[in-house]
C-alpha cells in the first residue's frame, strides 16, 4: 500500500531491538499483566483534555481485556499527570519505568512535555504519542500517531486561499515548539495561496489577557488569524476575539480547536472559525458511528465530550495493542517491531502501512454555534 506524503505521517523506529523493555526481560510477557503508563494533562492549561482522553483510553482497554488483553496479557492503565506545569513526570517515569511498573506509554500532552519524557526514557519502552504535533519526531520506540502540522494546514490555508481569499495573517500562538514549526511552515503556504503572514506572537502558557494582540490585529488589517494556543489559552482568545467584534471582518484557522473548547468558547464567539484536523465527533462514518455507540453504551450519555484529542487516546491504546502483537511471545520479535503493515481499531479509519508510515484522513470544518460542520476531506 502506498501513501502519498501529503497523506501520511512519519516516526522511526528502532533500527534494532536487541532485548524486550527490561520488565520484560525474564519472562515470555509481563508477569503482572501489561501496564500502560496513560500520560494525560489533569491541569493546566490543557487540563481541559483530560477527562475525554481518559475515558477514551479507558473504553479502548475494556475492549481489548474483554478478548485477549495485548497480546494474551490483561492491560492496565496506570495514569499520569502530564500538564506542563507538572514539575515531576520525569521522575515519575523513571521510577515506573525502571522498577518495571509499566511497561508501555501512550501519551496525549503538548509536545513540550513529549520532549521531557522522551528526554527521561524514551526508547526504553515503546511509547505512543497519539495527538497532532507539529512533526518530525525521529526518537527510537517513539510512534507519533496524530495528524502533522504539515498535512492539517497545507490544505486547509489553500482552502481558505480559494474560497475565502485572505490576504494578510496574523499567527498567535503558546510559546513552544508545536506553534513555532506550525508558523514556520504555514508562511510558506500563505505564501503560495497569494497571501502574507504579516506578524507572529506568542504567549506564555496560562495567558488570559489578549487585548495587544486584538490591538495588533486591528492595526494590522488582518484577514484570517491562525490560532496555535492550547486549551483554555484558545478560550480565552477566542471569547474576547468574539467580545471584539472582529469575526465579521476576519476568519479564525487553528489545528487544535476541540468540541470541548468550542463550548468553552461559546457560539456567540464562533464566527468564521474553522479547524484543520484529523476527526470531529460528528463525522457521519460508519467508523465514527460504530466507536461513538461503543462509547454512550460504555460510558452513559453524560460521557465525557467526544473529540479529536480525547479519540487519539482510545487509537493509541489499539495501536500499542496491535504493534505489541507477537512480540510478548518472543525476543526475537522486537527486532522487527513497527515494520509490517497492521490493522489496528480507529475511529477515524486511521491505517498503519509499515516502517513507520501512518496515516489519518483531514477534514475542514465550520464552527456553527457550538458544532462543527465538515465542509471537505483532503
Amino acid at each position: 500500500m502506498w501513501l502519498s506524503p501529503r497523506h501520511t505521517s512519519r516516526f522511526a523506529i528502532p533500527s534494532r531491538w536487541n532485548a524486550p523493555p527490561r520488565a520484560w526481560q525474564h519472562s515470555a510477557g509481563p508477569p503482572h499483566g501489561l501496564n500502560i503508563a496513560l500520560c494525560v494533562p489533569l491541569g493546566g492549561s490543557a487540563g481541559i483534555w483530560g477527562p475525554s482522553a481518559l475515558s477514551c483510553a479507558r473504553l479502548a482497554v475494556a475492549e481489548l481485556n474483554r478478548h485477549s488483553g495485548i497480546a494474551g496479557q490483561v492491560c492496565r492503565l496506570v495514569t499520569v499527570n502530564a500538564a506542563d506545569d507538572a514539575p515531576d513526570i520525569e521522575e515519575t517515569l523513571l521510577d515506573l519505568v525502571g522498577s518495571g511498573d509499566v511497561d508501555a506509554l501512550v501519551g496525549m500532552h503538548t509536545s513540550a512535555v513529549r520532549q521531557r519524557i522522551v528526554r527521561a526514557v524514551g526508547g526504553q519502552v515503546p511509547f505512543v504519542y497519539t495527538p497532532l504535533y507539529e512533526g518530525g519526531e525521529d526518537t527510537p520506540g517513539v510512534f507519533a500517531i496524530g495528524e502533522t502540522a504539515r498535512r492539517q494546514l497545507q490544505p486547509a490555508i489553500q482552502w481558505l486561499g480559494e474560497h475565502k481569499q485572505p490576504r494578510r495573517w496574523l499567527a498567535v500562538g503558546n510559546d513552544y515548539v508545536w506553534p513555532r514549526v506550525s508558523h514556520s511552515l504555514a508562511q510558506h503556504y500563505i505564501a503560495d495561496a497569494g497571501g502574507e503572514l504579516v506578524a507572529q506572537t506568542y504567549v506564555p502558557f496560562g495567558t488570559s489577557d489578549y487585548s495587544q494582540v486584538l490591538d495588533q490585529l486591528r492595526k494590522s488589517r488582518i484577514d484570517a488569524v491562525l490560532v496555535s494556543l492550547v486549551g483554555q489559552d484558545a478560550i480565552d482568545f477566542n471569547r474576547a476575539f468574539g467580545r471584539s467584534h472582529l469575526s465579521g471582518q476576519m476568519l479564525r484557522l487553528s489545528c487544535a480547536i476541540d468540541e470541548n473548547e468550542l463550548l468553552g468558547i461559546g457560539a456567540e464567539n464562533t464566527e468564521n472559525l474553522y479547524v484543520s484536523c484529523g476527526y470531529f465527533s460528528s463525522l457521519d462514518t460508519d467508523a465514527n458511528l460504530a466507536f461513538k455507540e461503543r462509547y454512550y453504551n460504555h460510558f452513559g450519555e453524560r460521557a465525557p465530550t467526544l473529540n479529536t484529542l480525547g479519540q487519539s487516546t482510545y487509537e493509541g491504546v489499539h495501536f500499542l495493542a496491535a504493534l505489541l502483537k507477537g512480540a510478548l511471545d518472543s525476543p526475537a520479535h522486537w527486532n522487527d517491531l513497527g515494520k509490517a503493515p497492521m490493522v489496528y481499531q480507529s475511529a477515524r479509519q486511521g491505517a498503519y502501512a509499515g516502517d513507520g508510515v501512518n496515516h489519518t484522513p483531514i477534514y475542514l470544518a465550520r464552527a456553527e454555534g457550538n458544532v462543527f460542520r465538515v465542509i471537505t476531506r483532503f
